[in-house]
């Protein structure tokens, strides 16, 4: 009897240890995937704050540009807003996603507002410019008007940056959905033959018109591009893309819809969906699936 009970033991314990061993290496593998989710997260946090900082530099300098008061002031109290959401954000964790939304949704503001300030700064240039070739024929008009635009008459090109930041496209209203084999929207990610990535490109009066390539770049939890057979330059890198599409844009709100067959399996967890347009990062999100 004793014979039997001690081969049965060492079988047991053996089952114990390789139990053990692999329950350890799942625990390694999931603190390394939790890493590069945090990792990620603290890049996109400090995009952000790089973005908020240049907006409220632009701020700083479109004031030593312009010699009109009630703008002045008007341009501090928005450069004050802007790095009181800088503090905000520097104190908020990555991992806090209602804060980095929050503040991500004030960041597509303060850009919308600094839009509407080039472009009156922009007009003020222009008319200034207007006035001086009338100079031989109403000089003494052109002498009053002058003094009251004293200073608006900046070169273009010191405002070039500024216009390329006023005509950055800006994706909101992201959704990712996973769809079955009869074309309906499932919860199942088993169930998922498709996924639709949909999202709208904001109404922008200063980008310029014309077709544009859109990539969007869907992340699993591991950290992993879903193939998409290509890849695209951004910032002196290349990255893979999952979907791309051409659209033509005229400067009015635009909503788009991109396919991806899945030709992986899939696995539960978080999944983020980048948009890039134009060599820039135009919107993220994270959704996640069981």
């Amino acid at each position: 009897m004793k014979k039997v009970i001690l081969p049965l033991m060492s079988v047991i314990i053996l089952a114990l240890i390789a139990g053990a061993v692999w329950l350890f290496m799942n625990l390694q593998e999931q603190k390394q995937v939790n890493r590069d989710m945090q990792e990620l997260a603290e890049l996109d946090k400090q995009e952000m704050e790089n973005e908020y900082e240049r907006f409220a530099l632009q701020y700083s300098e479109m004031k030593t540009q312009i010699n009109n008061d009630s703008i002045v002031e008007q341009l501090t109290q928005e450069q004050m807003r802007t790095q009181q959401l800088l503090e905000e954000l520097k104190k908020v964790k990555a991992d806090d996603a209602r804060e980095i939304t929050r503040l991500k949704k004030e960041l597509a503001t303060v850009r919308e507002v600094l839009r509407s300030y080039i472009i009156q700064v922009d007009s003020l240039n222009r008319l200034n410019e207007s006035l001086k070739e009338e100079n031989s024929r109403v000089s003494a008009e052109l002498e009053q008007r002058t003094a009251q635009v004293a200073g608006l008459s900046s070169e273009k090109a010191s405002l070039s940056e500024k216009v390329a930041i006023a005509a950055q496209l800006d994706a909101t209203n992201i959704n990712l959905t996973l769809i079955n084999k009869r074309d309906k929207d499932t919860k199942k990610l088993k169930d998922t033959r498709k996924m639709r990535v949909s999202f709208t490109i904001t109404k922008n009066v200063t980008a310029s018109n014309g077709n544009r390539t859109v990539y969007v770049r869907i992340q699993n939890p591991g950290g992993n591009t879903l193939s998409g057979g290509g890849s695209f330059p951004y910032e002196n890198k290349n990255l893979e893309y999952t979907m791309k599409k051409t659209v033509e844009y005229t400067g009015e709100e635009l909503t788009i819809n991109t396919y991806w067959d899945v030709s992986q399996m899939l696995e539960g967890g978080q999944y983020r969906v980048s948009i890039f347009a134009d060599g820039n990062m135009i919107g993220s999100r994270t959704f996640n699936f069981e």
